[in-house]
């Protein structure tokens, strides 16, 4: 079985219907055992080889929070790729659902290939899928990962360490800002290879005079001990 065949059909078997539900109703959804161990330790193995990568940001310097991360370069590795072609169709068909709630015209093509075209024809050229790595201290501010005028409303990012084993701390968090209330915070829980899908900026929330609009971001607490890698899929590309 080819590489993107794999993808497509892990992809496909989980429960869609149930994970637009917890999308719809918390903004964020797990898809558990998405990567094997094997893949895991695969892909955080590519942090140190530069030849992967168009570049490396120390979080530090531009006021992120503390902790380090690369972008992939084109061609990205095979698992890579299939996985944000196969995840794509799913996710842009609850985005266009939300754009209606929201009444927001644009809708996405229910293939990836399209929307990455009129990314690159938007002047959006740049591969955004990253890897992140975290030691003790580091963490991730709470934020949006636009890039451009075209951007996709969800992306994935799986873990590729094992909570208690390899690192300590380091909760993925999702806040959302609700009009004249409080903010409401989402700590999803992960194990190794498992992944959450989430809202990148805006979602639809059902109120009792119709659908509003919910602002989120999202970040990662303190590492306490160990060392952290996470693999970020972001469908739309950077300018």
């Amino acid at each position: 079985m080819s590489v993107a065949t794999s993808a497509e059909a892990r992809v496909a078997a989980y429960d869609w219907k149930a994970l637009a539900g917890e999308l719809d109703g918390f903004g964020c959804a797990v898809l558990p055992k998405l990567l094997t161990l094997e893949e895991c330790r695969g892909i955080a193995a590519l942090y140190p080889d530069e030849s992967h990568f168009r570049s490396h940001i120390v979080m530090a310097r531009h006021g992120f929070g503390k902790g380090e991360y690369r972008y992939f370069k084109y061609p990205l590795p095979d698992l890579l790729g299939s996985l944000r072609t196969a995840l794509y169709p799913h996710l842009a068909s609850v985005a266009n659902v939300w754009n209606e709630r929201m009444g927001i015209a644009e809708r996405y093509p229910g293939e990836h290939a399209p929307f990455l075209q009129q990314c690159h024809d938007a002047g959006q050229v740049r591969p955004t899928p990253l890897l992140l790595q975290y030691v003790p201290g580091d963490f991730n501010c709470l934020h949006q990962d636009l890039y451009g005028d075209l951007a996709f409303p969800i992306q994935v990012a799986i873990l590729l360490s094992e909570p208690g084993s390899d690192f300590t701390g380091g909760e993925f968090a999702l806040t959302e800002q609700r009009p004249r209330m409080q903010s409401r915070v989402e700590v999803v829980p992960l194990r190794q290879g498992d992944a959450v899908a989430f809202a990148v900026h805006n979602r639809p929330v059902q109120g009792t005079k119709g659908n509003y609009r919910v602002n989120l971001r999202h970040g990662v607490s303190r590492v306490r001990s160990g060392k952290r890698h996470t693999l970020g899929i972001i469908f739309h590309d950077a300018r």
